[in-house]
């Protein structure tokens, strides 16, 4: 199975513009995603709106595809570098590793690519078992509940499933509950019609587009992950994953 790696990354952020470029630490946060996910990836294109992104992808040596400024959603940006990318050679899998996720690891991306081994496969994302309360009410900290062979079932900012009888403060120690951690892979041509679905109404209500997916029919395999993702969306998340980087060294 062949795949390719896309790193959606847009200059115009509402909370944080520019972020793609932001130096954290002593580098831009993109050349943090693109080096993590050239770790276990020969093909890594990150795929973007803007010419300063663009440039600063090429400057340290990377590739970079430049796409339109309309696109609603990453997956829509990896689509479209993926349908250009495809008349130069051939893959199966497209990851999308959003370009705001500095600390993607090597065992991530593997788990996401070992979920199509089962040929029902059509997309891939990873989950974490929640260990804490925060995260188990944050209506931020999308919820997932998953079927015997991992397969998604609903996807939901309210925490699922509900714990009939029982008191919140003992729903952790009564049941697994999982946190959707937003990286995709999507076999290519599933990649390509998901695209052209319309918003449907579990989308619109919860806004999650995964649930488009899943109301089409389309089958969302899941990966358990232990590691926490550490995405940055504002300059506060910055401070965190700042934090976050001086306990590694």
């Amino acid at each position: 199975m062949k795949h390719i790696t896309i790193i959606p990354a847009r200059y115009g952020s509402t909370r944080f513009p520019g972020k793609p470029l932001v130096s954290l630490i002593n580098k831009p946060i993109i050349q943090y995603v693109y080096e993590n996910a050239q770790k276990c990836s020969e093909n890594v294109f990150v795929a973007t709106d803007d010419e300063r992104i663009l440039n600063a992808v090429k400057q340290l040596g990377g590739k970079a595809i430049m796409t339109s400024k309309d696109h609603q959603s990453g997956t829509d940006r990896c689509a479209e570098a993926a349908e250009t990318l495809q008349k130069d050679f051939y893959f199966d899998v497209v990851i999308n590793i959003q370009g705001d996720e500095p600390f993607v690891r090597t065992e991530q991306i593997v788990s996401l690519i070992k979920c199509f081994e089962d040929e029902k496969t059509d997309i891939a994302t990873l989950i974490k078992k929640i260990d804490s309360p925060e995260v188990l009410f944050n209506p931020n900290r999308p919820k997932v509940t998953i079927d015997n062979q991992q397969n998604a079932l609903l996807f939901s900012r309210a925490t699922i499933p509900y714990l009939r009888g029982k008191e919140t403060e003992d729903w952790l120690s009564s049941h697994d509950f999982y946190n959707h951690l937003g990286m995709y892979a999507y076999r290519t041509d599933v990649l390509a019609e998901i695209t052209k679905l319309h918003p449907s109404k579990l989308e619109l209500a919860e806004s999650l587009e995964q649930l488009r997916w899943l109301e089409n029919g389309y089958r969302i395999k899941t990966a358990i992950t232990e590691f926490e993702s550490i995405g940055i969306d504002t300059p506060e998340d910055l401070k965190v994953a700042e934090e976050f980087l001086k306990t590694q060294s």
